[in-house]
């Protein structure tokens, strides 16, 4: 695959380590010319792949002291002529060096440049690509550990193979069109209805792992829906475990979204906390109320916090989701929330009232003020959105998400063609498309305005 950005293999450099002092501070080169630019700099000749101690200099003036190392291509992270200089971890100190390295001829890099030319230059596929970002980014040991095996190739492997049986089965289709009269008694003795059988049970598995693979990786975001005063803000301080929302009696406290990042069990959440809804004459309060709404129209689960005291009188309830629609406002997009996306929370039950909560709806009792309930709360976010505790074999992306799902779609319309007996050549269309789309993860086939997103996305030096 050739783009302007493939060609362009001019000299890039910088910062690889985080903003701020710090003990060492890394600068990066990376494109022809890198070691005869770094060796300007360095009193002592450069060595491949060894660590070299030196003074760098900008001409007389000493800029600092550190480390140098060289690594040739195509041995190196992009393929490319690299070099790190690294020196002292203070901001002026590294950039002096980039200045200095500028003047010779080099220029900034593009977040996420040095991944991109890794990319282009064959040293790892775009799923790979994505794991160095989110294996930066990991929030959990669990995802960290996920990052790297998809980085090492894990689920890059799995696509691949899949993308093979789907290519095999394209060549033994696509030789039966040249038989019009006799392509589908072909494609039975080719057993390729067995073998499309076979690849959607495997898109269908690597489906299921990469869904969890992210939301390892990228977690979910909560929202805490409900009325004033029945204890939102107090839930959200139980869940985060630090008094991050301010707790009073006053109804309407809470008037802007509050949010917290926490961890459950490996599975990053951010809880927002919102506005009570209720009709209100105060106009910064009617703003919370509305971000509110729209905070539980964007989430990925609600929680409709309701008080003990308030299902009591409430028992009749039957259709949540009706219920939160009436709450949220009456416009379609509020009536059309998937009851399936609310759980619903029912607080204070150390008041011990007897009242039980709609049936057809999944809910909670917890205390926020004792904490009862809360790890059967942790448990039933972790389930409504279909997060398990199995080892997580890699990372994954919404985007991976809905390619395999594209192609299970697909592959599933050749099974419905051969089963229709429509003709080898539709099944081989269906089957074609499959196989353009599974390419799309891997970076086989990838529109280069998805690989400027990608990139762009990365932090600098990276």
């Amino acid at each position: 695959m050739e783009t302007d950005q493939a060609l362009n293999n001019d000299l890039i450099c910088a910062i690889a380590t985080p903003p701020g002092q710090g003990g060492v501070g890394i600068v990066r080169l990376s494109g022809e010319g890198a070691h005869t630019i770094a060796a300007e700099l360095c009193k002592n000749p450069l060595r491949a792949r060894t660590a070299v101690y030196t003074d760098f200099f900008d001409a007389e003036e000493l800029l600092d002291n550190g480390l140098a190392l060289w690594f040739p291509g195509p041995n190196s992270f992009t393929g490319e002529d690299v070099v790190e200089l690294q020196g002292h971890g203070g901001p002026i100190i590294q950039h002096r060096i980039l200045n200095a390295l500028c003047q010779r001829g080099a220029r900034l890099a593009r977040p996420g440049e040095f991944s991109e030319r890794a990319f282009m230059n064959g040293k790892l596929d775009l799923a790979q690509a994505e794991a160095v970002a989110d294996l930066i980014s990991s929030t959990s040991i669990a995802a960290s550990k996920a990052a790297l095996n998809t980085l090492k190739g894990a689920f890059s492997q799995m696509v691949t193979a899949i993308a093979l049986d789907i290519a095999n089965m394209r060549v033994r289709v696509e030789a039966a069109i040249d038989f019009p009269e006799e392509d589908i008694e072909i494609l039975q003795e080719a057993r390729v209805a067995q073998d499309i059988a076979k690849t959607i049970t495997s898109l269908e598995s690597i489906l299921a792992q990469a869904n969890q693979g992210r939301l390892i990786n990228s977690g979910i975001s909560v929202a805490l829906i409900g009325k004033p005063n029945v204890g939102k803000s107090s839930l959200l301080n139980a869940l985060a475990g630090e008094e991050a929302a301010i707790v009073t009696n006053v109804p309407g406290t809470t008037r802007d979204l509050l949010k917290v990042d926490l961890v459950i069990d490996s599975l990053p959440i951010r809880l927002v906390d919102t506005a009570g809804l209720r009709e209100s004459d105060d106009e910064v309060e009617k703003i919370g109320i509305a971000r509110a709404k729209a905070q539980a129209m964007e989430a990925d689960l609600t929680l409709y916090v309701a008080a003990a005291d308030e299902i009591t009188t409430q028992v009749n309830v039957s259709d949540l989701g009706k219920n939160l629609a009436s709450l949220l406002g009456s416009n379609d997009t509020a009536a059309e929330m998937p009851t399936s996306n609310i759980l619903l929370v029912i607080n204070k039950s150390d008041l011990n009232l007897a009242a039980g909560a709609p049936e057809d709806v999944a809910s909670v009792r917890v205390s926020a003020k004792t904490g009862e309930g809360l790890d059967l709360l942790k448990k039933a976010i972790q389930e409504s959105v279909g997060f398990g505790q199995e080892n997580v074999p890699f990372a994954a992306r919404q985007r991976h998400i809905l390619i395999i799902q594209d192609t299970l779609a697909k592959v599933n319309a050749a099974a419905d063609a051969l089963a229709q007996n429509l003709g080898a050549e539709f099944v081989a269309e269906e089957l074609f498309i499959a196989h353009q789309c599974l390419g799309e993860v891997t970076g086989i086939v990838t529109p280069d305005d998805l690989l400027g997103k990608i990139f762009s996305e990365f932090c600098i030096g990276k």
